[in-house]
């Protein structure tokens, strides 16, 4: 694929950047030669053919990213404020938007993270395997271990989604008792 960088991760994990169309992977994948390495790193090459292809779930998921980022610091900076706002105001109707903003903000994550799922799962079983099949880097004999990562690798975005939704949880019930 033309224009298209392989490097190695300086910071952060394995990952397709699109405003540099980078593949970038952390340094036992970008180095190895396990069944890992390579199923991570077409996992990470499908994400750029999903780039390639201008295929609109990409283009969704890029956008909802730099969304959830901006509202996640708005929304961070409205909790940190909740206390200060509550102390100067002592309007308790004040204290609960800027509760709301800084609750819809950590929405958004969870939110970002759903819908990346189906961006995740192409990535891995519509573009990685049959790339590893047709290219013969993978013995059929591997297939089924090679599947369990490019699932592993898909699902990420479910136990970040997850983590999003128990930090929300843990908010809320932070907020009950305040």
């Amino acid at each position: 694929m033309s224009g298209v960088s392989v490097e190695k991760a300086e910071k952060g994990g394995d990952h397709y950047d699109p405003e540099s169309r980078a593949v970038r992977l952390s340094a036992e994948n970008y180095n190895g030669r396990s069944l890992t390495a390579v199923a991570v790193a077409a996992h990470e090459v499908g994400h750029a053919i999903q780039h390639q292809r201008n295929e609109s779930k990409l283009a969704l998921r890029h956008s909802l990213v730099k969304l959830a980022q901006t509202a996640q610091q708005i929304g961070a900076g409205a909790m940190f404020l909740l206390p200060v706002v509550m102390a100067v105001t002592r309007a308790p109707s004040s204290g609960f938007v800027m509760a709301i903003i800084g609750l819809g903000s950590m929405a958004s994550a969870t939110l970002v993270h759903l819908v990346t799922l189906p961006v995740e799962l192409d990535a891995s079983f519509r573009k990685a395997l049959p790339i590893l099949r047709s290219g013969n880097y993978i013995e059929p004999d591997d297939e089924v271990a090679v599947r369990s990562v490019l699932r592993a690798a898909a699902y990420t975005y479910v136990a970040s989604s997850l983590a999003s939704l128990l930090n929300l949880a843990r908010w809320l019930a932070f907020l009950r008792r305040g």
